[in-house]
């Protein structure tokens, strides 16, 4: 198994915390990890994004050109990205800011409201622990155990009291993506 993942939106999103946790989970249950961010000087509103290697073998190299997956948080990250995902990966998506709408064809395409959802749960501050939820339900690469695990290492002890919160998030992250991809 061989998983290359693409995080990517606005700095402030929680993108990198996000490829961080999900690094740490795929540790944490025994695979090979890369983990290498991009973020221009801007700490907040400037785009972000992280690729996240997760291997059954050793990985020769973080960099790439192509992604199995894709989790975008904006229309500038699906404009560059959406050509980038590999034919049959996946592009999960919040559409909230996106204007134009990923329009191809021979990749999963698949819409997760994290912000209306966020709403719905009472968290504003768990968007991209709900989107993490999604790449779990629609890729299957880590356990939320093992996440779980990896957002405490992570997670200052000051903050430990919101795991929670967050497990709830990932939690509804997947409800979501189980429902679109189930069959009915």
């Amino acid at each position: 198994m061989k998983e290359e993942i693409i995080i990517a939106g606005f700095g402030g999103q929680g993108v990198l915390s996000m490829g961080k946790i999900l690094a740490y989970a795929a540790l944490l249950s025994g695979k090979e990890v890369t983990w290498m961010p991009s973020y221009g000087p801007e700490q907040r509103g400037g785009t972000a994004n992280v690729t996240v290697i997760i291997s059954d073998d050793p990985i020769s190299s973080p960099i790439l050109d192509s992604f199995d997956t894709a989790v975008i948080l904006n229309q500038q990250s699906l404009d560059k990205f959406e050509e980038k995902v590999k034919p049959g990966g996946f592009l999960l998506y919040d559409p909230y800011g996106i204007k134009n709408r990923p329009t191809r064809t021979d990749i999963n395409i698949v819409e997760v409201p994290a912000m209306e959802a966020l709403f719905e749960i009472g968290n504003a501050k768990a968007y991209n622990m709900l989107l993490l939820g999604a790449l779990l339900a629609a890729r299957g690469t880590v356990e939320v155990e093992d996440v779980m695990k990896g957002l405490k290492k992570t997670l200052p002890e000051r903050h430990h009291h919101l795991l929670d919160a967050n497990e709830k998030a990932i939690r509804k992250g997947i409800e979501i993506v189980q429902e679109k991809l189930l069959p009915k």
